[in-house]
């Protein structure tokens, strides 16, 4: 009897022991951190964590929403991506200290051109704004110089272009009479102006002034019209005189009395000879008739005027002469006393 009761008390021990190692256990399983409760903490940002703000605009101060950013860390791998919102606005949180770099992937808006990638220093508690200004797209430009009568397309033109009092671009056409470049925009529309600063060989200068309006990435042509320069001025009707002489009217087909003095003089001592009158009366006179032609072949005066007077007195003198030799005769022959 009293050794089963002690083989009784010897199971209940056993029974008992095990009941109290597994007991313990059992309740010590709740004090344990469960899973869940060891994630806690990395849901809240740490201290030293930091941020970086960005705001994206145009060059005109407007928003920009839809605008895609990509972060990366020091090592290169990816901290996070990111779009802006309506406003332009958007935030990469809990970054721990360090040296970013920050990529633009997209504009939202095929009127924009994205910037460069830039470095990013992000402090611990600390947001490092940025404002990300994205330009406008560049026009396109499409110059032309052209014949403006044949419509030839020609090279060696130099225009600028630009707005307001600035100068933005400068094309020269090559061979094939054109040029072509990228015009900087600053708005979604723009009035431009062209002036040309050197022409094509042979041509005139394009005076009037020319504007046009472009708009960002659009492609745009600006045509420029040369004059061709005249090369065959009209002849001068004053110069012909100098060309065809008119000859003298007193010596045709002679050079003109007035080349000089000897030719005067040769027509003076020619013309006596001709005109065998004055010859016959020159007894009766002395050498009058010499001395007008003498001081005409000075002053370059045609002398036949002169001569043909004189020689026409002497005739009138020597007829006189005669007529009154005759009369004396006739009256003498009328009075006998005169005969012998």
């Amino acid at each position: 009897m009293h050794a089963r009761i002690v083989r009784s008390a010897a199971a209940v021990a056993v029974a008992a022991a095990d009941t109290l190692t597994w007991a313990p256990a059992a309740s010590a399983e709740p004090s344990q951190p469960t899973p869940s409760a060891s994630a806690a903490p990395a849901e809240t940002p740490a201290p030293d964590a930091g941020s970086v703000e960005i705001t994206t605009k145009d060059t005109a101060g407007d928003a920009l929403p839809g605008a895609a950013f990509l972060l990366l860390d020091s090592t290169g791998q990816e901290a996070g991506r990111r779009r802006s919102d309506p406003q332009g606005k958007l935030t990469f949180p809990d970054l721990p200290p360090g040296i970013y770099r920050l990529k633009q992937t997209g504009s939202g808006s095929p009127l924009y051109e994205v910037v460069a990638d830039q470095d990013v220093i992000v402090t611990p508690g600390n947001a490092t704004r940025l404002t990300i200004t994205d330009p406008f797209k560049a026009a396109k430009v499409l110059l032309q110089a052209k014949d403006d009568k044949t419509g030839k397309l020609l090279p060696g033109a130099t225009v600028n272009i630009g707005t307001g009092t600035s100068t933005l671009l400068t094309l020269t056409t090559g061979a094939t009479g054109t040029a072509s470049g990228e015009l900087p925009m600053s708005s979604h529309s723009t009035k431009f102006w062209v002036k040309e600063i050197k022409t094509p060989d042979g041509y005139d200068p394009y005076k009037p002034t020319k504007t046009f309006t472009a708009g960002p990435g659009a492609p745009v042509t600006v045509t420029v019209t040369n004059t061709k320069t005249a090369t065959d001025p009209k002849p001068d009707p004053s110069d012909k005189p100098t060309h065809k002489p008119t000859p003298s009217p007193s010596s045709p087909g002679k050079p003109s009395h007035g080349t000089g003095g000897a030719t005067p003089s040769a027509a003076a001592s020619h013309t006596p000879d001709a005109d065998p009158s004055p010859v016959a009366a020159a007894p009766v006179g002395d050498s009058t008739p010499k001395a007008p032609t003498d001081t005409l072949a000075h002053t370059g005066t045609d002398a036949t005027p002169w001569l043909i007077g004189g020689a026409t007195a002497l005739i009138a003198a020597g007829g006189g002469a005669f007529l009154l030799a005759r009369r004396s005769r006739t009256t003498t022959r009328a009075d006998g006393s005169t005969e012998s």
